[in-house]
């Protein structure tokens, strides 16, 4: 079940909430006015996970998680962000919807599913 975490906030961006669970993390960028702006769902994180991210003006990516996984004789790396294309869009709904709680405001638990449901069409 999702929880909130405390959010770094960056100067100069958005105001931000997250909400982590062990298997979706989904940020949320506010608008002024509180509501929701844009997003990113990372999903699938205890096997092969992904970023689904919508701004209002960049539109959808979906990029697949390189771990950055320690090599023998190496320390683990950043985790960065490759091309991804394809969606399983019911799976990460399904995995959404799975993982909502209390502590997941509907109004973005909406704004979120009516986004990803778009990329069905």
């Amino acid at each position: 079940m999702l929880r909130e975490i405390a959010a770094r906030q960056v100067e100069g961006e958005p105001q931000r909430r997250w909400f982590t669970s062990p298997e979706i993390d989904l940020y949320v960028w506010l608008a002024e006015d509180g509501s929701p702006a844009g997003f990113q769902l990372c999903y699938d994180k205890q096997s092969r996970e992904h970023a689904l991210t919508w701004t209002d003006g960049s539109g959808f990516s979906h990029m697949a998680v390189e771990g950055g996984e320690a090599r023998p004789g190496r320390y683990k790396g950043t985790p960065i962000l490759v091309a991804n294309g394809a969606i399983d869009v019911e799976g990460v709904l399904g995995q959404l919807r799975q993982e909502a709680s209390a502590a997941l405001p509907p109004e973005f638990l909406q704004f979120v599913e009516g986004k990803i449901a778009a990329l069905a069409k």
